[in-house]
């Protein structure tokens, strides 16, 4: 009876171990993909990503009538909105993957921040 016992308590040990196995196995290989540079983690010329907390880049340079994008790759909503009275522009509020696009006509430097974070800033500098 004993031995019946103790195959039945390696068979129910066997499940929760493997089972913590593969999730741990997992958590690792997605932290390990999501630690890798993709093409599409840089942005392109007239591109702003907001990540980490910030504009990234904080300060572009453009020439006049050229679209910026803005991405929301942080997961929690933020806002692009203008500063400078020279071009005003409020993205509203960006939900993770959104964007917000805005064309810049008028050469000098617009600054904005995001409403909900005041201490994220960014310039637009028009040539």
């Amino acid at each position: 009876m004993s031995n019946l016992k103790n195959s039945i308590m390696k068979k129910s040990n066997f499940f929760p171990t493997r089972l913590i196995t593969i999730t741990v196995l997992l958590f690792s290989f997605l932290s390990f993909m999501n630690s890798c540079k993709k093409a599409s983690d840089v942005p392109g010329p007239n591109e702003v990503f907001i990540q980490a907390g910030a504009f990234d880049p904080s300060i572009i340079t453009v020439t006049a009538g050229t679209t910026i994008t803005w991405t929301n790759n942080d997961g929690i909503p933020h806002t692009v909105t203008s500063t400078s009275l020279s071009d005003t522009f409020d993205s509203g509020s960006i939900g993770n993957n959104e964007t917000f696009h805005h064309t810049f006509n008028t050469v000098g430097t617009v600054n904005y921040k995001c409403t909900i974070h005041p201490a994220m800033t960014g310039s637009v500098v028009v040539n």
